[in-house]
């Protein structure tokens, strides 16, 4: 088992490569929109710090220059960033460790602090999820924080980098270049779902989930579309899954 230095290490490396990139790419945009509406680079870079989620960053700066009144930008971002529970409900068990009292000998151990839960939850975003649900649930449990929080600090910090180097350089990019930045954290997104891909149920819930999309787009407000659609089309295959299961097994117990 490694150490919390070396799991940390490990993350961090993990994250220096293509998960870094794409998370910079696409948040250069954010960068240049600060600058149009007015505001100073730090801004930006404080904007990918504290919100750490590109759409609702863009809702922040798109709004401000809308004249927006500010309650009504915090309730859209928070509105925006709803597709987050889900997934931090999803990962913050397998960091979790339960408090276990003492009993047969064995001194009692304290489970994890709510404090430290509370900032591994600010850190969830869909790059830092997706190689969590990946990579965690194979590795010893003392391992699993220091892994996350490197690979998470690391990303997030090469993003606010971008972030401010966006400031001064999207508006030397060509506008179709600049907003094509903005689809690499999505394509990321997509190809490390199918990367991390072990049952056919999961082939299952991301084909009924991109072909759900559309219609899930039209019917359900702003929002709430990505996570209404991720998990009624997650459980929907679930459900298919365990009906062909009981199926198989009613088959072989005949």
């Amino acid at each position: 088992m490694k150490t919390a230095r070396q799991a940390a290490l490990a993350g961090a490396k993990a994250a220096a490569g293509l998960p870094s990139f794409m998370l910079m790419a696409s948040l250069i945009g954010v960068g240049g929109l600060c600058r149009d509406v007015g505001y100073p680079m730090g801004a930006a870079v404080a904007s990918t710090l504290l919100v750490w989620a590109g759409p609702a960053q863009m809702v922040l700066f798109g709004s401000i220059a809308a004249g927006v009144a500010l309650p009504l930008i915090a309730v859209a971002i928070c509105v925006s960033s709803i597709r987050f529970v889900p997934m931090c409900m999803s990962i913050l068990p397998l960091m979790r460790e339960p408090a276990v009292p003492a009993r047969d000998g064995q001194p009692a151990r304290k489970g994890t602090p709510t404090w430290l839960l509370l900032i591994l939850a600010h850190f969830v975003a869909v790059t830092a999820w997706v190689e969590g649900m990946r990579r965690l649930p194979g590795m010893p449990k003392p391992e699993r924080i220091p892994y996350f929080l490197a690979f998470a600090s690391t990303v997030m910090l090469a993003a606010a980098f971008s972030t401010g180097a966006g400031y001064y350089l999207i508006a030397k990019l060509p506008p179709a270049l600049a907003a094509g930045l903005l689809f690499t954290s999505p394509i990321y997104f997509t190809v490390a779902l199918a990367a991390g891909v072990r049952q056919s149920v999961d082939w299952l819930a991301l084909v009924l989930g991109f072909g759900a999309a559309p219609l899930v787009a039209l019917v359900v407000p702003a929002g709430f579309d990505l996570m209404v659609g991720g998990i009624g089309m997650g459980t929907l295959a679930y459900a298919i899954h365990r009906l062909q299961r009981a199926r198989r097994d009613g088959g072989a117990g005949a």
